[in-house]
């Protein structure tokens, strides 16, 4: 994916998650853990805090019911969208939506108290040059979360195969010592790390997933032949007649230091 053109890239994931806006947003696993990154991120009433690619604006919403004020930003006008819509069933006030990438926020140093982003840094070609944006717009003292899918190095391949014929946005799924090498590259103090799984059964994600023509059944195949191996870090295992998995997730909690 590195000799991808971005103007390529960029409409292939505005493609992606214009398709997904409405089933992403439905997906009861992407309601999990929001509450730890809302702790981890020592967000609370005078928070000001950045949602970097918020999609339908799932966790910027969950952190206003406790921050005085909340910015989600996204590339997809239609998860952005979703995101007002989502805010408008809420009731929230202090939370405004913004059109723009991570890799050139369009704000201000130092603007927030905290900048977060959750599973976005596998659709990114320079996840560096996003976290380094990221802490550009982070004040001294302030927090930097990233979550998203992290699989070790060696089943980093067999992830990244299995994400792309599933979502052709995927770029690729960072290992724990490399995600620690951005945050030490971007000049973050690592104050802490943690994780979860996320479980899904295939056929609930295919519903909300466009692959490629003949992608379902490649995906099912490829899965199914990786029980009992996991050389895709998704742990595979057939239950009930169905194939379910897990996705490998962490939480990335950085401060950025004066």
């Amino acid at each position: 994916m590195e000799n991808v053109p971005a103007s390529d890239h960029r409409k292939v994931t505005l493609a992606q998650f214009t398709a997904q806006a409405a089933p992403f947003a439905a997906l009861p696993a992407h309601e999990l853990a929001v509450a730890f990154v809302i702790e981890a991120a020592g967000i609370g009433p005078e928070s000001v805090v950045l949602d970097v690619a918020c999609g339908p604006g799932i966790v910027a919403c969950e952190i206003a019911a406790v921050a005085r004020q909340v910015t989600g930003l996204d590339l997809t006008p239609a998860m952005l969208e979703g995101a007002r819509q989502r805010q408008a069933a809420k009731g929230l006030r202090n939370v405004a939506w913004v059109a723009g990438e991570a890799e050139a926020l369009p704000f201000a140093d130092g603007a927030f108290s905290q900048v977060v982003t959750r599973y976005s840094f596998h659709h990114l070609l320079r996840p560096a040059a996003a976290l380094r944006e990221m802490v550009r717009v982070c004040r001294p003292g302030g927090r930097v979360v990233v979550v998203d899918a992290v699989v070790p190095a060696d089943k980093s391949a067999g992830y990244d195969a299995f994400e792309r014929l599933r979502d052709p946005s995927h770029v690729h799924a960072l290992d724990p010592d490399a995600m620690r090498a951005l945050f030490r590259d971007a000049g973050l103090h690592l104050e802490r790390e943690g994780g979860y799984e996320v479980p899904i059964e295939l056929e609930a994600q295919l519903a909300v997933s466009f692959p490629e023509r003949g992608g379902a059944e490649r995906l099912r195949a490829m899965l199914r032949a990786d029980v009992g191996v996991d050389a895709t870090g998704l742990a595979p295992r057939q239950a009930d007649g169905k194939l379910v998995y897990r996705y490998p997730i962490r939480i990335f909690v950085g401060r950025r230091d004066a």
